[in-house]
């Protein structure tokens, strides 16, 4: 058995285990009422525990479905239909099965119609309890829907971003080496065997997170293209604890934020430092990228500083991808800009 399986197994028992303790002090209470009490509150604990193990056992079945049967906008009725035959069918079979365990582990002497008219009542008594379990089935089942399709719009995104960056980067760039073959051969048949790598992997399938060594490659390419055409201009500075190197990070996270730094910073500047600097602290992996930028500059399209298409594109991404728990802050000081990203650290799939 798979660990994921014993972990849900643990999940449902833990569930049901609260249930029982919840309906321990109105059974204890309605025995104690009813005459000399027989068992003492333990006792009564396990009694009711015992009946809710087959409701553990069709825990699964309920959940099953409640996914293959969501209830959903314009899809009611067939589904309803389903869970109350279901329920028809569960709650006498399941309520017989925890008396009768109950029952046969207390040593509780009793005939058949003793307890016929015991799975009878708790049956009725039982009917709110499937619909509990049902209910929670089809959060779960919305959750579930919920997060696929923000796994989907997470590829799709990414997928964006490829498309966005290949045409306009190539048209950029490959008039750039054309006009750089006229004064430097040699250069500029360098710069096309950096843009044939860059291209290669942003055109090839990637998962949606990659290791950060990987993500810190495909940028230094990006880089070094970029100084192969404008020279002189960018000093990069990558400062990266060991621990960092194999982090999972969202597949094309640098490169919109490594654009942003040389498009709104750097290249407005004679020369300029870049730095990328991440580090691990427990479960945390921060990331940082430092650029120079012109003083006092405002964006020239008159949007907010750190509003722009590439910012707010990481951000949705992050928020897809991690939900609350990722963050990213820009700020814009008087000659540099600053990017922190702080998100939950796990290793990248080899």
């Amino acid at each position: 058995m798979r660990w994921g399986s014993i972990r849900y197994a643990a999940v449902v028992v833990a569930a049901w285990t609260l249930v029982a303790l919840a309906w321990t002090p109105p059974t204890f209470l309605v025995q104690s009422l009813g005459g000399p009490v027989r068992f003492t509150a333990l006792q009564v604990f396990a009694d009711v525990w015992l009946s809710f193990v087959p409701w553990m056992a069709a825990t699964p079945l309920i959940f099953a479905l409640g996914r293959r049967y969501a209830l959903s906008e314009g899809r009611i009725v067939a589904p309803l239909a389903v869970h109350i035959a279901a329920g028809i069918v569960l709650v006498p079979v399941v309520t017989a099965l925890g008396v009768t365990l109950s029952r046969l582990a207390m040593q509780v002497p009793a005939g058949p119609l003793n307890i016929l008219g015991a799975v009878l009542i708790t049956a009725f008594y039982s009917v709110p309890t499937y619909v509990a379990a049902v209910a929670v089935g089809q959060a779960l089942a919305f959750f579930e829907r919920y997060r696929l399709r923000e796994r989907l719009l997470a590829r799709a995104e990414l997928r964006a971003l490829q498309a966005q960056l290949n045409p306009h980067f190539l048209f950029n760039a490959l008039n750039a080496i054309s006009a750089l073959g006229y004064r430097d051969a040699e250069r500029a048949d360098e710069a096309l065997t950096k843009l044939a790598a860059i291209l290669r992997i942003s055109l090839q399938e990637r998962p949606e997170l990659v290791a950060l060594k990987d993500e810190i490659a495909f940028a230094q390419d990006y880089l070094g293209l970029y100084a192969l055409l404008l020279p002189g201009r960018t000093m990069l500075m990558i400062e990266v604890e060991p621990a960092a190197w194999d982090a999972a990070v969202p597949a094309l996270l640098l490169q919109p934020l490594v654009e942003n730094a040389l498009l709104h910073g750097l290249a407005k500047l004679q020369a300029g430092r870049l730095k990328i600097a991440a580090k691990r602290d427990g479960d945390r992996l921060s990331l940082n990228l430092h650029n120079d930028a012109p003083r006092d500059a405002a964006p020239s399209d008159g949007k907010v500083a750190g509003s722009g298409i590439g910012l707010a594109n990481t951000r949705e991404r992050l928020r897809v991808l991690f939900g609350g728990a990722a963050r990213m802050r820009f700020v814009r000081n008087a000659d540099d800009a600053l990017i922190e990203i702080d998100l939950p650290y796990r290793e990248a799939e080899p």
